[in-house]
């Protein structure tokens, strides 16, 4: 079944942190820019058009949920529980931060019908969560955790990569830490520099020096791998393409791209193919057709990298899951793990 996301943008003005990646807007005696008759107008615009065989989920995006009053929580959040009660929605999904998930706001959550809750983790190194004025201890990450999971709700972990004071080292660290807690599902998100923000003046200054495309790309498929590896549902890798992202007057600097995904999952299909042909002077690759771009690369640049040595052949009897390779077969994971045989135990690399 189809699932479809409803979308409602919270802008928390009331945010008391001050993260400096961050450029929420502050507007005093004001805690949101939503009604709960604007959320009734969103759910009925979508559910006029959305197919009525769907799963359909609405989703609280674009501020810290748990971080508003409880009461405008609860106001929310019983709008939409009445669409779950009569059978027109079928969950709710919101984003939060880690600090701000206790058991009482977990048994609210449940009691309206909330299915997913995404903690906005960014970093597991207390060092990069202190230089980025996330001022918690990652203590918080693994109880908000615990608390969700054991409520039955679906779990989700949002990770940056290229935070102040974090490396290639830290990052994958984070990730190792996230495999620990075994979320459902994650996103990866290369640091970018938002204008407004105490991190555009420390790139102003020269404080701070976001990766490049090729850096970032390089460090999220080490982590990409772990987490997929892991069978930890990867929904987003990169931000989504916006016209706020688009205009380079709002992103001052980073390693934006409108396909940062398909980057990284076309390096690690480099990788993996690059061994083999330094050992075996071939790449004979036998793929499903919905998979060739990915083989190839964006722009073709893999195919570009190995030049004619590299000859591809469609067979859509082969699962998206698999790929032959001079005549012998590889699933996924041991592309995730660059060739080797899987392990028996199934949990990292």
């Amino acid at each position: 079944m189809k699932h479809y996301n409803i979308p409602i943008f919270i802008s928390h003005f009331g945010c008391p942190n001050d993260c400096v990646f961050c450029n929420q807007k502050k507007i005093n005696g004001r805690e949101t820019d939503v009604t709960t008759e604007d959320i009734k107008n969103i759910i009925e615009t979508y559910l006029k058009t959305l197919p009525k065989k769907s799963k359909k989920e609405v989703a609280f995006f674009g501020g810290t949920f748990t971080g508003i009053s409880i009461k405008l929580q609860e106001e929310y959040l019983s709008v939409v529980y009445e669409y779950i009660k009569n059978g027109l929605i079928d969950g709710i999904r919101l984003s939060t931060r880690p600090d701000y998930i206790d058991d009482e706001i977990v048994k609210m959550l449940k009691k309206y019908g909330v299915t997913t809750v995404e903690l906005g983790v960014q970093s597991l190194d207390e060092q990069v969560l202190l230089k980025t004025h996330r001022f918690y201890p990652i203590e918080k990450v693994y109880t908000a955790s615990k608390l969700i999971k054991e409520a039955g709700i679906e779990l989700g972990i949002q990770l940056m990569i290229g935070l102040p004071g974090s490396t290639d080292e830290s990052d994958y660290l984070s990730a190792l830490k996230t495999v620990e807690i075994n979320p459902d599902i994650a996103r990866i998100y290369p640091t970018l520099i938002i204008k407004e923000t105490e991190m555009a003046d420390m790139f102003k200054k020269g404080s701070y020096i976001p990766l490049t495309i090729e850096e970032a790309v390089k460090r999220c498929k080490k982590i990409y791998s772990l987490l997929d590896y892991n069978e930890i549902n990867i929904i987003r890798v990169g931000l989504q393409p916006t016209e706020e992202l688009n205009d380079s007057e709002n992103v001052l600097g980073g390693p934006f791209h409108p396909a940062f995904r398909e980057l990284v999952v076309g390096e690690i299909y480099y990788d993996f193919l690059k061994k083999i042909y330094e050992d075996e002077k071939k790449i004979e690759v036998e793929i499903n057709e919905k998979n060739v771009s990915k083989v190839v690369g964006i722009n073709k640049i893999n195919r570009e990298k190995f030049g004619k040595n590299l000859k591809i052949k469609i067979d859509n009897t082969l699962s998206l899951n698999a790929i032959k390779v001079n005549d012998k077969m590889y699933s996924w994971k041991q592309v995730l793990r660059g060739e080797e045989d899987e392990p028996n135990n199934n949990k990292h690399q």
